[in-house]
């Protein structure tokens, strides 16, 4: 029974320890035009993200487009008109949108980044020690040093499990999510995300693959796309 106790301890720990190590976008907030819902007016997209690294800009702008054309909507990376990182002219802005064709555009910003440090506290499991139904003169137990050894040498023994304390990190990247109409640049659908980047060998394409895919499902469940 105690052996089961015991693994049943370290198997609690094991889990906690890998709750803290996941990657997932979560929707945090949400609003669609209620004349424009349901309406699936989309059809031609302009994708642009807006954040100084210029990898993870390519990155998920090739990864929106890709996913937007299996769903039936044509797209186009603003980095092949806008190849430029950092602000742009109004003007310049208004010319590569009616150079794409498009008559939306959705844009992606990252707005917020979290740092948050998770601690998981190390323990030491092993039988249980006690007096026990046989305690007496003569017993195990027994008088002077004889519970006192016994018990420092089952710390030593097989059934011992000691699991260290765990740091780990994690981060919390909010984004702000927007579409516009290309011909007033009504914002006709908006969402807030949170993505939660864990101590796991995920890469960069494969957390951007994800926060793209809760944006297009929500753009279908919204009937814009």
């Amino acid at each position: 029974m105690n052996a089961r106790r015991n693994l049943m301890l370290v198997l609690l720990a094991a889990a906690a320890v890998a709750g803290c190590a996941t990657e997932a976008t979560r929707l945090d907030a949400q609003w669609v035009n209620p004349q424009f819902a349901g309406q699936r007016a989309v059809r031609s997209l302009m994708v642009m993200g807006v954040t100084r690294d210029a990898s993870t800009r390519r990155l998920y702008e090739d990864r929106m487009v890709a996913s937007l054309g299996a769903a039936g909507v044509r797209a186009v990376q603003a980095y092949l008109t806008l190849p430029d990182d950092g602000p742009i002219p109004e003007e310049r802005l208004q010319r590569a949108v009616r150079a794409a064709d498009v008559s939306h555009v959705i844009v992606s910003r990252i707005i917020n980044v979290t740092q948050q440090v998770n601690v998981t506290p190390g323990m030491v499991t092993t039988t249980a020690w006690g007096p026990g139904p046989g305690w007496g003169p003569g017993s195990p137990w027994g008088p002077g040093w004889r519970g006192f050894h016994g018990h420092h040498s089952s710390m030593w023994g097989p059934t011992m499990i000691s699991t260290p304390p765990r740091i780990t990190t994690s981060q919390d990247v909010n984004a702000d999510t927007r579409l516009f109409d290309s011909r007033d640049a009504e914002v006709l659908w908006a969402a807030s995300t949170t993505t939660s980047v864990g101590t796991t060998s995920a890469t960069v394409p494969q957390v951007i693959d994800q926060f793209v895919g809760l944006i297009v499902a929500t753009l279908k469940r919204d009937g814009v796309i």
